[in-house]
């Protein structure tokens, strides 16, 4: 498959190494390919810039958003949640349409600090504004979770067993995505049923990410028993 990811962070980059791992034609898409490039982000360490990650990828694309999704048959929305409808809007509607959009960004609001809180309701969920924002886009939430490693290797932590979440209104394109997971080893995933349930899944990062504080990793996830 042709799969856009958007998003040149850690996230971004994880998720766009294990899918071309896995013999996927994948695209990483930006904003600015020259300044994602050139490492124009004065705060980025050297060996952290994209260009020494994409160095280590030469399998791995990189494009303008646009590009990146014009013929993709999955895009990844990897941003920053707060950028997430801008970047999106940079790709075009009209390359969103139709196309499944696996969204693993997460509401975060860093204005006050660490830890974050969320910039969204209880009654809402960024998963749920991308798909009122591109209606003809089949959203799928997962994998915001979980931190980048697990996303893609799962085993490192209990051997695998813990759980992932989707929602979306699609069933063909959670299908898509559970073959995903699938593919990068996740064994127990559940379907939460439609978009409005992403709210879920985003709202476990409060917990998420005191968890990772009191625990000193972000190793750690959820399982659930039945």
């Amino acid at each position: 498959m042709k799969i856009a990811v958007l998003g040149t962070g850690t996230v971004g980059r994880v998720l766009a190494g294990a899918f071309a791992s896995l013999g996927h034609q994948v695209t990483v898409g930006t904003r600015d390919v020259e300044a994602t490039m050139s490492g124009a982000d004065p705060g980025a360490a050297r060996e952290d810039s994209f260009a020494a990650w994409a160095a280590t990828a030469p399998a791995v694309r990189l494009a303008t958003f646009a590009q990146a999704t014009a013929d993709a048959d999955v895009v990844v929305n990897a941003t920053n949640g707060a950028a997430s409808l801008d970047a999106l809007r940079s790709a075009g509607e009209e390359h969103l349409a139709g196309r499944v959009l696996l969204d693993v960004a997460n509401p975060l609001d860093f204005s006050a600090g660490f830890p974050p809180s969320l910039f969204i309701s209880s009654a809402d969920s960024l998963a749920e504004q991308i798909q009122r924002a591109f209606p003809s886009a089949r959203v799928v939430k997962s994998l915001n979770t979980v931190t980048a490693s697990l996303m893609v290797r799962p085993h490192q932590l209990a051997d695998g067993q813990h759980t992932v979440f989707v929602s979306g209104d699609d069933a063909d394109a959670k299908a898509l995505v559970n073959a995903l997971l699938t593919d990068l080893g996740h064994t127990d995933v559940i379907d939460l049923g439609d978009i409005t349930t992403a709210r879920g899944p985003e709202h476990l990062l409060p917990l998420w990410l005191r968890l990772m504080g009191a625990l000193g990793t972000p190793l750690v996830t959820v399982k659930v028993v039945r």
